[in-house]
């Protein structure tokens, strides 16, 4: 499952767009470089049901933003995405 299909999944299970699970990672602090990545996941497990996977791309987005390292970007790999920029504001508002 691609980057993107996993932001995806998360939007349609939790009702939240990933930048809206960027702000409210904001609004606790979670963005700060020192806060552990399993700090994170414990959370959207707790509050969202989210498992390790889907927890983990919002982690990526969470603390590094959009842009994906390019060796996920039309690989034939399981994680391959068709750009090295993720969509943030909801899949009914991609262009």
């Amino acid at each position: 499952m691609s980057f993107q299909a996993y932001l995806d999944n998360i939007e349609d299970r939790t009702g939240l767009t990933p930048r809206e699970f960027i702000d409210l990672a904001k609004e606790r602090g979670f963005d700060d470089a020192s806060v552990k990545a399993g700090v994170i996941v414990e959370w959207l497990k707790h509050d969202y049901g989210l498992g390790r996977g889907h927890a983990m791309a919002l982690v990526h987005v969470i603390k590094k933003g959009p842009e994906l390292d390019s060796k996920h970007v039309g690989s034939s790999g399981t994680h391959r995405d068709e750009s090295n920029m993720l969509w943030l504001d909801g899949k009914n508002n991609r262009p």
